[in-house]
């Protein structure tokens, strides 16, 4: 008898212990997240700029891996919208300027369309294909300014850690996808140049194809306002009574071609332009993209302690 009452004892004290070993636990816990809240939110070093970059980092993580495998894939589709471009050039618009326009005009287009075309393709491939420049991996005795975390090397000045590549680009000014590189030291010439020479490529499409845009698209409305007159008669008569179409599948085919050069052409040429006034701004200031970036929000800070 007493040895059992001691077993029971013996019970009750281990589940006391343990229920007190949870609750331990628990405090624990509780204790720890509040000190990483606190952490967080209260550290004389943290703004809301960390706190937001925080909140981003699996934005940016995302953002980050799926730029680095659809790089190729935006390779592509500059290539594909480019050459579906020239080829309908080559097609539908050309021999309208063959058979119509003067032959100064004729030499003109011929001449300015193909020599744009050569320097479109030229930098294009240069920016590609130019690597931006990376740090010297040699060991020097030469003091560094500074040394990049990632990567755990020295990283000279105006150099920046690139996520998407993993790697320091020298004077690095963005990762662009759609030439699946960064834009560096040696290939930053290369990339202003083609936005340069694509903005006023699709200045000249759209401005030698506003006519036939406009001409072309009172065709497709004439074509819908046919096809409706053509079903509603063909639902109140015969088959056989039933009119052929008023355009023909090549003059379809025509018209919705030269309505996608025009919009095409356009969209591009106000998109990029912005992005070329916006680089002219920047190289004309010796900044790049991230610099600028950086001397604003050093600007604010030094104007925050009145400098």
């Amino acid at each position: 008898m007493r040895n059992v009452r001691r077993l029971f004892l013996r019970c009750l004290r281990l589940g006391h212990r343990r229920k007190f070993t949870y609750l331990n636990l628990v405090t624990d816990y509780l204790r720890y997240g509040r000190l990483c809240l606190v952490s967080l939110t209260h550290n004389s070093f943290t703004n809301s700029d960390v706190v937001i970059e925080s909140l981003f980092e699996p934005v940016y993580w995302l953002v980050d891996h799926v730029t680095r495998w659809f790089g190729i894939v935006f390779v592509a589709l500059v290539i594909l919208l480019t050459s579906s471009i020239v080829l309908i050039v080559y097609i539908c618009v050309l021999p309208l300027i063959l058979q119509t326009y003067s032959t100064g005009w004729i030499c003109w287009h011929l001449t300015y369309g193909h020599w744009n075309l050569i320097l479109i393709v030229f930098h294009y491939y240069k920016a590609i294909t130019t690597p931006p420049g990376y740090p010297p991996q040699a060991q020097k005795n030469t003091p560094s300014v500074s040394v990049c975390r990632k990567c755990i090397a020295p990283k000279p000045a105006r150099t920046h850690h690139c996520s998407i590549c993993n790697r320091c680009i020298l004077k690095m000014d963005h990762h662009c996808p759609w030439l699946n590189n960064c834009v560096g030291h040696y290939n930053h010439r290369y990339f202003f140049s083609f936005c340069l020479f694509m903005t006023l490529g699709c200045i000249y499409c759209s401005i030698s194809s506003r006519v036939m845009f406009r001409e072309a698209y009172a065709a497709i409305e004439k074509m819908k306002h046919h096809e409706a007159e053509r079903l509603q008669l063909a639902g109140n008569e015969t088959y056989s009574q039933t009119p052929p179409p008023a355009f023909s599948f090549r003059e379809r085919v025509f018209h919705k071609c030269i309505i996608y050069l025009w919009v095409l052409c356009s969209s591009v040429a106000v998109a990029l332009g912005a992005l070329t006034l916006w680089h002219a701004m920047l190289i004309t200031r010796g900044e790049t993209s991230i610099e600028r970036h950086i001397n604003k929000k050093e600007r604010k800070r030094l104007q925050g302690k009145g400098k």
